[in-house]
């Protein structure tokens, strides 16, 4: 495969496979997610989400629109460094990345694992523990090598709000760690050897929806009232006229309009201190 900058490019193939819809069914054939099923047919792009090409550099070759997800791709082609490493040579190995937030055709981006000699910009991977602190960061890592998986929607960002290391116990490894701030609010120490993307998650602009059909293309049906359905579908279900006849709850009975059934937040209030 040829790279060309100005080269209008269509879904690789060997980046893209069939993606079948379930229509909101589980393996059981009992739904699972409501108000799903038709919609246009889809191809499914494989992501790089672990930046596995390492210490190299890539060039991006196209910004794309991607069904499945709220944000862009990148389609990058790497570049590798020669025997003497003083240069790089372009190959004609790519692959699609989340698209940072301002990256645009021709840009450079990298990733580095070891400590950056040079600026962290936009678009950029580099582990926790090698990101200052307070820049914002996506495509964040649970776990090293197991990929991103932490802000990685259109629009989403983290901030890395603190370094620390703690000694593993029974063991002489000082192992770093990196506190995240998450866009919902919660922070989260994680291993500074996880893998994250620097700036924030590029969004396709909101569009003007025109018709209800342009919800049925994506795949969207109609949101039912539980009070039109039968006993069977749900609790507000039968009964004569249209009371409900009781405080609204979900299909599983649980009180719905203000109840609280989340866990509060886990906040972590202190970091150990070390400077790596």
């Amino acid at each position: 495969m040829e790279t060309k900058i100005n080269q209008i490019y269509n879904p690789i193939k060997r980046l893209t496979r069939g993606k079948k819809s379930t229509g909101g069914r589980n393996c059981h054939g009992h739904i699972t997610a409501f108000h799903r099923g038709g919609g246009h047919k889809r191809l499914y792009r494989i992501i790089d989400f672990k930046r596995s090409i390492g210490e190299s550099n890539a060039t991006v070759l196209d910004i794309q629109y991607d069904p499945s997800r709220t944000g862009k791709l990148a389609l990058i082609a790497e570049e590798k460094v020669n025997a003497e490493g003083n240069n790089f040579i372009p190959s004609i190995k790519t692959s699609y990345i989340l698209a940072a937030e301002g990256l645009k055709r021709g840009d450079t981006i990298k990733s580095v694992r070891t400590m950056p000699n040079t600026a962290l910009y936009p678009g950029d991977s580099a582990p926790l523990k090698y990101i200052p602190i307070g820049t914002k960061i996506f495509n964040i890592e649970l776990e090293p090598g197991k990929g991103g998986q932490l802000a990685r929607s259109g629009g989403c960002s983290a901030s890395l709000i603190g370094h620390g290391s703690r000694v593993v116990k029974n063991s002489p490894v000082v192992k770093v760690l990196a506190a995240v701030r998450l866009s919902s609010g919660e922070t989260v120490v994680l291993n500074g050897d996880n893998i994250a993307t620097i700036g924030e998650s590029a969004s396709t602009p909101p569009t003007l929806l025109r018709k209800a059909g342009q919800m049925r293309w994506r795949g969207r049906r109609p949101i039912v009232r539980g009070v039109a359905m039968n006993p069977i579908d749900h609790p507000h279900g039968g009964g004569e006229g249209k009371s409900k006849g009781r405080p609204s709850v979900t299909p599983w009975g649980k009180p719905t309009k203000g109840y609280k059934t989340r866990k509060r937040p886990r906040v972590i209030a202190t970091l150990p201190e070390a400077k790596l």
